[in-house]
Formats: C-alpha cells, sequence, structure tokens
C-alpha cells in the first residue's frame, strides 16, 4: 500500500496512518515495532509544519526520529531543509532512509544533497590540469591517474565516492569547485558542472538535506549575497545540540596563514593560463607572501588557541608590519585591475584580497565588544579569529524571526528534563517542546559504572591510577570497548600504558582517518579504541562489538578556551552564574552523547564508565545524574564483572 497525503485529513490522523500500531509502515518493515514516542514525535513535528510554529524535541536513542520528521516533511507541500550535524547522517538520510521511504510513497519523492564545494571536482580545472604543468611528485600523479579513471564515470563528482583517495591528498585541493576561482555562467564546463547539477536538483525539491555548517554559511550571507541553499519554508536541525558552536564559527571573522597563501597561488594560477603576468604583479604576490609570513609570526601565544587580549598594543607595536600587509593586498588588486588581458576570475581575486584587508582591520583595530578576539597556531597554520560571544541574538534575527517553522530535534537538548539552557543560547522566544524518553530498557541493558577511589582527575596521581582501572575493565569486557577522553594528551598517556597491559588489538585516533579506524574496529574482534571528542557522537556501532564505552573525565569544556572564556565573562557581567547556567549544562549534553554511543538496539548490553568521581561527591553531580537515561548504576566492580560474565 502507498502512502498518500489527502489534502483534507487532519494533520495529526496523517502521523497516524503511518507510525501506528497498524499502521503503514507496520506493513512495510518486516521488523516493525510500535514506537508510542516515534508517533508522538510525528504529531508534533507535522502539527509545526501545519500551524507554522517552532518545534523543540530531544527524542532518546532508539525513538526512530529520522522517520519522524521525514515523513511529515515529504507530507507538508512546503520546501524544508533538513541539516545535520555530521556528514554521515546526511549520507544516511539520504542513501538509506529516504530511498526506503521512495518505495511506498504514491509519487516520486524529490530530495536533493547538498555539500559544500570543496567537497565536489571541477571540470573545468580538472581538464586543465591534464594540459597544464599542476600536479608534483609521484603521489600527486597517482592521486589524479585516479581522479582521471573516476571522472567520466561520476554523476555527482563528490569526493565520498573515491574511498582510494587519501584525505591528506594535495591533488583535490588544486581541483575541488571551491568558489574563489568559479566563473559560474561563464564557465565552459558551467552545463556540465557539478555544482550547477547540486543547485538545480536543489531548486526543484521538496527536501533539501545539508549539514550544519553549509546552513549557517548560507545564512551568514544571505542578506549579502546570492543564496547557497534555495528558499526553504522550514528548516528541521538534527544533532540540534551542535547548533550554537557552528554558528559561531560562520558568524565571525577569520583570517589565516593559510588564506594569504591560497590568494597569491591563485593569482600566480589565473595570471599564468590569462598569460597577463608582469614582473609588478609577480612583485605584489611575493610582497603578499612575506608580509603574511612577518605579521602572522608576530602574533602572541602558545600552540593551540589562546585569547587575543591586548590587540591595542600590539596595533601600535606592529603597525609597520599591520600596514605592510594591507599594502601588500592593495597593490595586488591595483595590478590585476591594470591587466590588459582580463581573465573572468580576476574581479574574484580582486574582492578577496579586499575581503581580506577588511577583515585584517576588523580583527586588529575593530572595536565591537560583542566579539570575543583570539588566535590559533595548529599545524603549519596561524589562525586569527573573532567569535561572536552570544549568538542568539544574531540566530534570532536572521532564523527564528525569518522561518515560520523551525524544529530542532536530538538524543541530546534537555538538561534536567528542561529546554531551558538551549533556549536562552540560541535566542528561542517561542517554541513547543516535547521529550521523548528512549525506546530501550536502560535499566537491564546498560550498567554504569563509577570507580569510588580515584584520585581527581586533576591530580598528577590520575593518569597512572585510570590506566590500571581501565585495564581491569577491559579485562573483565574482552576488550570490545571505546575509551574516549576529553584531551589527546590524556588519551595518549593512558593509550600507552594500557595497550602493554592488555593482550587485546588497540587504535589511537590520528593514526588513520577517522572512518578507517571506525571500519577497522568494526571489523576486529575485541577491539578497543582510544578516541577523543570527535568521536563522541555521529558515530554508530551495534552489537557486541561495543560493550563498554569509558570516559576519563566530566566533559567540562575547557575554562581557558577563549571562546568559552568570553563566554563565561559575559554571563558573570549580566549577575549569573556560568558554572551552573553555562558550563553544566554543557558538560551534561556532551556526557550524553558520550553515552550515546553503546545502546543502538534493543539487544545490545553494556557497561558506561566515568572514571570521574566528582560526580558522586560534588552537588552539581546530581544534576548530571537527572539528566541521563535511567542506567542500572554501581561503583562495584564485580558487578561489572558479573553483567559481563552474563
Amino acid at each position: 500500500m502507498a502512502f498518500q497525503v489527502p489534502s483534507t485529513e487532519a494533520p495529526a490522523s496523517r502521523a497516524r496512518q503511518f507510525f501506528g500500531p497498524r499502521g503503514l509502515l507496520s506493513d512495510w518493515h518486516s521488523d516493525f515495532e510500535f514506537r508510542p514516542g516515534q508517533l508522538k514525535m510525528a504529531e508534533e513535528v507535522e502539527a509545526a509544519l501545519a500551524e507554522k510554529r517552532h518545534l523543540l524535541v530531544e527524542a532518546g536513542t532508539g525513538t526512530g526520529k529520522t522517520l519522524a520528521y521525514l515523513v511529515p516533511a515529504l507530507a507538508s507541500g512546503r520546501r524544508v531543509v533538513v541539516s545535520t550535524g555530521t556528514k554521515n547522517l546526511q549520507e544516511q538520510l539520504y542513501y538509506k532512509d529516504i530511498p526506503f521511504l521512495e518505495k511506498h510513497f504514491d509519487r516520486p519523492l524529490r530530495v536533493a544533497y547538498m555539500k559544500g564545494r570543496n567537497n565536489f571536482l571541477c571540470r573545468q580545472k580538472f581538464y586543465d590540469a591534464e594540459n597544464k604543468p599542476l600536479l608534483t611528485g609521484l603521489v600527486e600523479i597517482e592521486d589524479f591517474a585516479l581522479l582521471r579513471e573516476w571522472e567520466p564515470a561520476t554523476k555527482t563528482g563528490d569526493r565520498a565516492e573515491l574511498r582510494k583517495l587519501p584525505e591528506s591528498s594535495t591533488v583535490w585541493g588544486k581541483l575541488d569547485a571551491r568558489r574563489e576561482l568559479c566563473t559560474g555562467q561563464k564557465c565552459l564546463q558551467f552545463e556540465r558542472c557539478f555544482i550547477t547539477a547540486m543547485h538545480q536538483r536543489a531548486a526543484e525539491s521538496d527536501i533539501v538535506i545539508v549539514n550544519h555548517h553549509l546552513f549557517f554559511a548560507d545564512l551568514a550571507i544571505r542578506d549579502e549575497f546570492a543564496a547557497i541553499i534555495p528558499e526553504y519554508a522550514a528548516v528541521v536541525f538534527d544533532e540540534a545540540h551542535e547548533i550554537e558552536e557552528v554558528a559561531g564559527q560562520h558568524f565571525g571573522i577569520a583570517v589565516s596563514t593559510y588564506k594569504f597563501e591560497e590568494l597569491a597561488r591563485d593569482v600566480e594560477a589565473v595570471s599564468r593560463a590569462g598569460e597577463f603576468g608582469s614582473k609588478d604583479l609577480h612583485r605584489a604576490v611575493h610582497a603578499v607572501r612575506e608580509h603574511a609570513r612577518a605579521f602572522f609570526e608576530l602574533l602572541p601565544g602558545p600552540d593551540g588557541r589562546s585569547a587575543f587580549r591586548d590587540r591595542e598594543r600590539f596595533f601600535e607595536t606592529h603597525l609597520k608590519e599591520f600596514q605592510a600587509l594591507k599594502d601588500s593586498l592593495e597593490r595586488i588588486g591595483a595590478q590585476l585591475n591594470l591587466s590588459k588581458k582580463k581573465s573572468e576570475l580576476v574581479s574574484p581575486l580582486v574582492r578577496r584580497a579586499g575581503e581580506l584587508r577588511a577583515a585584517l582591520d576588523f580583527l586588529i583595530v575593530g572595536e565591537d565588544r560583542t566579539y570575543v578576539y583570539w588566535i590559533e597556531r595548529r599545524g603549519r597554520g596561524i589562525f586569527l579569529q573573532a567569535t561572536p560571544i552570544d549568538v542568539s541574538v544574531k540566530l534570532t534575527e536572521t532564523l527564528f524571526d525569518k522561518i515560520d517553522t523551525v524544529i530542532l530535534a536530538s538524543a541530546t537538548l534537555a538538561v534536567q528534563g528542561s529546554f531551558d539552557f538551549i533556549r536562552k543560547r540560541l535566542g528561542i522566544k517561542s517554541a513547543r517542546e516535547l521529550l521523548v524518553p528512549g525506546h530501550f530498557d536502560f535499566r537491564k541493558q546498560a550498567l554504569l559504572y563509577i570507580p569510588p577511589s580515584l584520585p581527581d582527575p586533576r591530580a598528577p596521581g590520575f593518569v597512572q591510577a585510570a590506566a590500571s582501572e581501565v585495564t581491569r575493565i577491559l579485562r573483565h569486557s574482552r576488550g570490545r570497548a571505546f575509551v574516549l577522553f576529553t584531551s589527546f594528551q590524556q588519551m595518549r598517556q593512558i593509550h600507552d600504558l594500557v595497550s602493554f597491559a592488555i593482550e587485546y588489538p588497540t587504535l589511537l585516533q590520528g593514526t588513520a582517518p577517522k572512518n578507517a579506524l571506525l571500519d577497522e574496529f568494526r571489523a576486529t574482534p575485541n577491539c578497543v579504541l582510544f578516541a577523543t571528542s570527535s568521536f563522541w557522537q555521529g558515530v554508530d556501532v551495534p552489537g557486541e562489538q561495543l560493550s563498554c564505552v569509558i570516559i576519563d573525565r566530566l566533559p567540562f569544556a575547557v575554562p581557558s578556551d577563549p571562546v568559552v572564556e568570553a563566554r563565561i565573562r559575559n554571563i558573570r557581567e549580566d549577575e549569573g552564574n556560568p558554572f551552573y547556567e553555562y558550563q553544566i549544562p554543557e558538560a551534561v549534553i556532551a556526557l550524553k552523547q558520550g553515552f550515546g554511543r553503546l545502546i543502538r538496539n534493543r539487544k545490545d548490553r553494556g557497561v558506561l564508565v566515568l572514571l570521574d568521581n566528582r560526580i558522586m561527591r560534588q552537588r552539581y553531580g546530581q544534576v548530571f545524574f537527572d539528566s541521563l537515561p535511567d542506567y542500572a548504576y554501581t561503583n562495584d566492580i564485580g558487578e561489572v564483572e558479573r553483567f559481563f560474565d552474563v
């Protein structure tokens, strides 16, 4: 039976027609299990779309939330953007959930999938590379051979199809479709362009699936430039707990050593292709490189992220170097404008040089106190950035007041059963709320173990004691575990101690790409993966292969991080309590995400371990206990052993 949507039928009955105990889903799916929470969520989503209002939903693990919002969105008759926190979920929606629904709807489903331009091959650059000296070294030549074989066959041009191309490939960065060197409709390959095709599919679709980074990149430029995403009536955010962080990145201002090098490299490439290079232009490009290198080396701070505290003094001390860098950008623009053989790519290069000058002014001499200014040294790159301290005002203006239906869904939005934290952080004035408990029997399926005698995680003896405890637990669990950390340093220290003490295979984050590590973990019996924050969410390993999740400490954000520090100060200046209003709720949501890796279906069983017993000793620990699912709980290692022996 196909799913039909009569226009006269009430919204609630449509959801029941699909998700009810004897609904269409039960006919289509051989393993169907009625989930009251899924039905309730679908009814609320449908009502929000019909009545044009906002909705907050925490849907516990096992609810089936993706279908609970996809079906009402498809039936709404409105264009709905679905934005996900991870590309993994984006791909699950497009390649798994949508094809499943498409088999059973009474009409073709018009759904598009959008990613950032750097995920797609530029055909014009690819064809140019066949005839011009672009590749360096045997590795790039080998990678290009992969692309040569793939390009005629691919329909999407999406790098995700290239499983054999290393993440570190330098060839892709030379051939991707980023907008900086795009001539748009004037390009010879415009009609065959993968970006053109993506935008055409989106413009013809009822559902457009994006990720948070693309959504907020689009939102940040909508008032000034052409939009990336076609006009839409509603948006559903899945993994909505990540919105504040991602929005802050895209509403901010940033420059880096890489941006200056990319500008210089692109000017050289365009001038060679257009044959309008000159000695003056060559000197201008050289000057940008030299002045950028000199300027960024003057920025204070250690490796990692640090606040840019005394910008006024830096400006006064290094005015000469700052002005020299700005002047070199102006000279590049002037030389490009003087060229007699102008390429279509000249204007974008001039614009980019101007944008870098404006960004430097904002970052060094700007006086907007609603931003926090900070520096990051990461690998060979140096980044200078300004991030809004509070994104709520911007989100209210650009999102919640402009789009009549915004639905925020996640397995982790509420703290102690309340949505007050997320409402305040995101500027949500009015929204319906729904709290759907997890579909699983956590008391029978999961045991939460907190070792009572470990030292404080901040104490010098913690690493050695924690390594011994982890070793003991892994022997009981026979490996089959994620050991998750809040810092890379502690991850490496404990991994080095534990890996020599157990007989099970171990994997360490950073030794291979994330997806490769996950594939190896799934394929290796009794494996143990040591990882940090990127494995706390969006990772799904059902079954016995993952039977234990160990977390080193309560995941409080580092208070010295410049953005966190500024938000704490901002709350304190408003006479609030930043620890209880911001730091604890953030840590609660992060801990719920980490523990959410373990129980993924009704057959899963496992032990959750928190090595930080402050949750038992400190008054604030009750906030965490009240926010977690109703796990069975113990501080007796003997119960852990008995749990695994069942």
